[in-house]
């Protein structure tokens, strides 16, 4: 079990209750707020309220683990840090993989560390359409941003860091004269190995299970990890706590039951896909939980070079474009993948596999992100979330216009093949071919498309018919009840989410920790 805990060196004044035998009985505690949930949500949530004096409680599903405990592959990562090795899809006209990790720290482990301020244009959306303006301001949300950036050490890129597949995509852009430019991450003394993905080893990335989770344990917090809240406690009209089980995190065998009374207030950050569906099975209802659930899908567009690439080098991402977030819906960026991922990524089997894996050091990705018009609906099912999301015929459409527009970024940086992992197009395209990619199939299942960046499900707003949560940050007709995370968010973004939902988080947990009880 060592691998759940945080190191025995770090002096703590709080309680860490990782995995409990059922033998051992219930565990029952009391605090002022609990939260549930550790990633870019709930980790700064529950720091915030714990800044201000209050005594907290922190509730993760997933297991402490440690940079020393990352797993050094992608298939351990997957096996360990992910809900269900990975399994879980959003259903609709084709299966979609989601990416969403399950460990302390959240996703914010398995992510790419990137930092984008949210865009003005969204928070005049929520202003206008969704009546939060009033909340999340320019001002609110900078003053938050500038806080959190300071906090996690946000810097540009090291170019000595970046790669060669970066550099060729900065290259070319920047050609073109589109908007390209260094991603800022959150990172300190990033040494370039690509080990992004499934969690940084050398702990130079800044989640939340190094940066704010350990704070609370400083600041005499408790911190129950292996630890699956089942239901929210409501009583009265009022959240008084939760309840769950702990679950061991190698052998999946239930353990304890817990309870964890909350004397001001439940804060949940159980994710976009967990949000709303423990929202259902603690028995709220609302005809809005649920729906409005969207996301960025993706797809990657792999190109094979004369001189070697090298994936295995740089960061995992170090480079994006936002020149066509707004006119056409979709952001552009290199990604590096693992030599596993690639393995899943290219076509044929046998002798044929091998000898395109022959070619990984001369490989490169990038990829596009649509910012999809799609909107699909979250429920609890049998054995865990039901995510149904169908594409729209517009979104199919940019999705091929960014593919297109890869392909031929890879051709004028000197690429010999591209593999477009399109259905029904041949396995490898040369660059007299590219037109092809201009009349491939809007069939999603035609398609090697992923979701990432997940939203919705339990969105505020102003309007009582569509949104659970209040403009007051309340979810509607239970009091002490709150949502701190991607769920919560009421539109897309068009970048990456991660600092936009700890903004959103610590505007309201500031609210909180600041209000009469």
């Amino acid at each position: 079990m060592s691998a759940t805990l945080p190191p025995q060196a770090r002096p703590t004044a709080g309680t860490h209750i990782a995995y409990r035998d059922a033998a051992a009985g219930e565990v029952a505690l009391t605090t002022d707020y609990v939260v549930v949930g550790s990633g870019a949500g709930g980790a700064i949530a529950a720091v915030t309220l714990a800044r201000a004096g209050h005594r907290v409680c922190l509730v993760e599903a997933g297991a402490w683990r440690m940079p020393e405990d990352y797993p050094s592959s992608a298939l351990g990562f997957m096996r360990e840090m992910m809900v269900d090795w990975g399994s879980a899809v959003a259903m609709g006209r084709s299966l979609k993989p989601i990416v969403q990790a399950r460990t302390m720290g959240g996703s914010c482990v398995i992510n790419s560390a990137i930092v984008v301020r949210t865009p003005g244009d969204i928070l005049h959306e929520w202003r206008d359409d969704h009546g939060l303006g009033d909340v999340f301001t320019d001002e609110n949300m900078g003053a938050a941003m500038d806080a959190i950036e300071s906090e996690l050490q946000v810097e540009e890129t090291n170019h000595a860091r970046f790669g060669q597949t970066a550099q060729k995509m900065l290259d070319v852009m920047a050609g073109r004269q589109l908007e390209v430019h260094r991603i800022h991450r959150n990172v300190k003394g990033c040494r370039g190995v690509n080990q992004c993905l499934q969690g940084c080893r050398n702990g130079a990335k800044r989640s939340p299970n190094l940066q704010w989770i350990p704070e609370l344990l400083e600041r005499g917090q408790t911190v129950l990890s292996c630890a699956p809240v089942e239901r929210v406690r409501i009583e009265g009209g009022r959240a008084v706590g939760v309840a769950g089980r702990f679950v061991h995190p190698s052998t999946r065998q239930r353990g304890a039951r817990f309870v964890v009374s909350a004397a001001r207030g439940v804060l949940l950050a159980a994710s976009a896909t967990g949000t709303a569906p423990l929202l259902q099975k603690s028995g709220y209802k609302h005809r809005a939980l649920g729906h409005y659930w969207r996301g960025h899908p993706g797809a990657g567009t792999m190109a094979v070079y004369d001189e070697p690439m090298d994936m295995h080098q740089g960061p995992s991402q170090a480079v994006a474009s936002i020149h066509h977030r707004r006119d056409i819906g979709i952001k552009l960026e290199h990604l590096s993948l693992p030599l596993e991922l690639i393995a899943g990524r290219v076509s044929g089997a046998g002798r044929g596999l091998v000898r395109k894996l022959e070619t990984a050091r001369h490989t490169a990705m990038w990829v596009t992100a649509v910012r999809a018009d799609a909107v699909g609906r979250v429920k609890a099912g049998p054995f865990g979330p039901v995510v149904s999301y169908k594409m729209t015929r517009k979104d199919m459409e940019r999705l091929r216009a960014g593919t297109a527009m890869l392909a031929r970024f890879h051709f004028e940086a000197g690429a010999r093949r591209v593999r477009p992992g399109v259905v029904g197009l041949p396995a490898e395209i040369g660059p007299d071919e590219v037109g092809l990619l201009d009349d491939a199939p809007l069939d999603p299942r035609r398609w090697t498309c992923v979701v990432t960046h997940l939203f919705g499900g339990a969105v505020a707003g102003s309007d009582a018919k569509r949104s659970v949560v209040g403009a007051d940050l309340h979810v509607r007709g239970v009091r002490g009840l709150h949502v701190v995370d991607a769920a919560v968010l009421p539109t897309t973004l068009g970048v990456n989410p991660q600092h936009t939902i700890m903004a959103v988080s610590k505007i309201t947990a500031e609210r909180l920790a600041n209000s009469a009880a």
